[in-house]
């Protein structure tokens, strides 16, 4: 690689370092006046105070005094201009989908004609006084009836009682979704016995046939009589087998975690690329964070399927912002000191790459948090930004597979498989064990390249080649506490 500055848009009058420079470095006709960090921004041209500052050919806040060719453009220099609402029209506009690809997985069809990546024992606790209780019927499962599934997992939580209203119901929605899921091919619930979350409750929301519960107050030995519930299950879900199956037939969550200046330029758009190639094969994408569209709201938008989406994507933007202002909180503080770190000054500039994660798919769906996915190609789904809260929220919604894009590394993992893309080969190479695909080589290769590179990943990966957070263990769910707690 022997750039040092990428410009995104010939418009932009930014660009990015693609590797640390030294003051006096000469590049896109600038000369750089101070040292800059890889990911970070250059003025290309004079910026006057009070100008827009563009990025990816959109404003990504305003300058808060004059710039000069060469210098730093970051948070000293740059403030967002977000609003704490909206007002929006509908003007739709098509963009070009690529073609289908012609690759198939292999998966596990469900009898409600769903195609599950896993086929695992899930396990989960109404409430989170039996949480523990639910690791330890796992772990022992697990080591009991080793290599007969995919795996044995616990899906810990502290919530479940104490809640009231709309949170209950929250943590209800998760985890009834979470049992009706294609890739467990078995689930066993397990109550306490006097919680708020009664079970009777969650069991009127379920189809899961290979289904078993266990009340540990009513129980003698509530871990031994788990696990024997646990081998009736896996008896039955041993039974399935893997079938050759269409893309057409994948679930796929995307997602961004400790994003970088990196992010929007390679890991994310490469995403895009996924997100297409699915959506075209008439499968599905699901992007949420809703938080992390905010200004650049107006693309999705643009892409509503028909008006009553379009004012369905507003009502949620909107809605969210006004959570925000209700609590006394600003909308635009959602970069984290790792995404200043890596170069991103304003949310603007956030959410500018990180919807590039939905490619060019038309938004055909709106789902509100705890909804399943119900329709063909690309579903906005509500959550927020939180890596775990928003990544258990794409599982829940049906995603079979999530692409994790991060430019400063996580070790988390979910309850589907969890692909990590770097944005960066610095990550890559540094982090290994829990990087699965190196997003930086869009750099030194080409976008189609990388393109076909990790569409073989995913493939193999739905095909049951394990993530490297599934080697390492890594499976958690995180519900968004919304409510009071009693």
């Amino acid at each position: 690689m022997t750039a040092a500055l990428f410009q995104i848009d010939p418009r932009d009058p930014v660009a990015t370092a693609l590797r640390p420079l030294n003051a006096g470095a000469h590049a896109l006709g600038v000369t750089v006046t101070a040292d800059i960090a890889q990911g970070h921004k250059v003025a290309l041209r004079p910026i006057a105070a009070g100008e827009a500052v563009h990025k990816f050919g959109f404003p990504i806040g305003r300058a808060t005094r004059a710039i000069a060719p060469g210098e730093h453009v970051h948070t000293h220099n740059v403030e967002t201009a977000l609003e704490t609402s909206g007002s929006y029209a509908y003007r739709p506009t098509a963009e070009a989908a690529e073609p289908a690809p012609q690759v198939a997985f292999l998966g596990y069809r469900r009898a409600d004609g769903r195609v599950g990546t896993r086929n695992e024992i899930w396990i989960l606790p109404t409430v989170g006084c039996v949480g523990r209780t639910a690791e330890k019927i796992a772990a022992r499962a697990a080591q009991r009836f080793a290599g007969r599934v995919d795996g044995i997992h616990a899906f810990a939580h502290p919530f479940g009682c104490s809640q009231l209203g709309d949170d209950l119901a929250g943590t209800r929605a998760i985890l009834t979704a979470l049992a009706n899921h294609p890739n467990a091919g078995g689930v066993l619930l397990v109550g306490l016995g006097c919680e708020s979350n009664q079970m009777r409750d969650m069991l009127a929301g379920i189809s899961q046939p290979n289904l078993r519960t266990i009340g540990a107050q009513s129980a003698g030995d509530e871990i031994e009589e788990g696990i024997a519930l646990v081998e009736e299950l896996v008896v039955q879900a041993e039974q399935s087998v893997r079938t050759r199956e269409p893309l057409a037939e994948l679930v796929l969550g995307v997602k961004c975690g400790g994003s970088d200046g990196f992010s929007g330029l390679t890991a994310n758009p490469l995403v895009g690329r996924m997100s297409d190639a699915v959506t075209a094969s008439g499968g599905t994408a699901i992007l949420t964070e809703i938080p992390e569209i905010f200004g650049a709201e107006q693309l999705l938008m643009a892409r509503a399927e028909n008006e009553a989406v379009f004012e369905r994507i507003v009502g949620m933007v909107n809605g969210f912002k006004a959570y925000f202002t209700r609590h006394g909180e600003p909308v635009s503080e959602n970069p984290s000191p790792g995404n200043l770190a890596g170069g991103i000054t304003t949310l603007e500039e956030k959410s500018l790459g990180a919807v590039q994660k939905a490619g060019h798919a038309t938004v055909t769906d709106v789902l509100d948090y705890g909804d399943r996915v119900r329709y063909r190609g690309l579903a906005l789904l509500e959550a927020p930004g939180n890596d775990a809260v928003s990544s258990t929220a794409l599982a829940a919604a049906g995603a079979t597979i999530i692409l994790f894009t991060t430019g400063r590394g996580t070790p988390l993992g979910f309850p589907v498989p969890t692909v990590k893309i770097a944005s960066n080969s610095d990550l890559a190479a540094r982090k290994p064990g829990w990087i699965d695909f190196d997003a930086g080589q869009v750099l030194a290769e080409s976008m189609n390249e990388a393109r076909d590179a990790l569409l073989d990943r995913i493939v193999a990966i739905a095909s049951g080649e394990p993530t490297a957070a599934e080697r390492n263990g890594e499976r958690e769910i995180a519900i968004w506490k919304r409510g009071v707690t009693l």
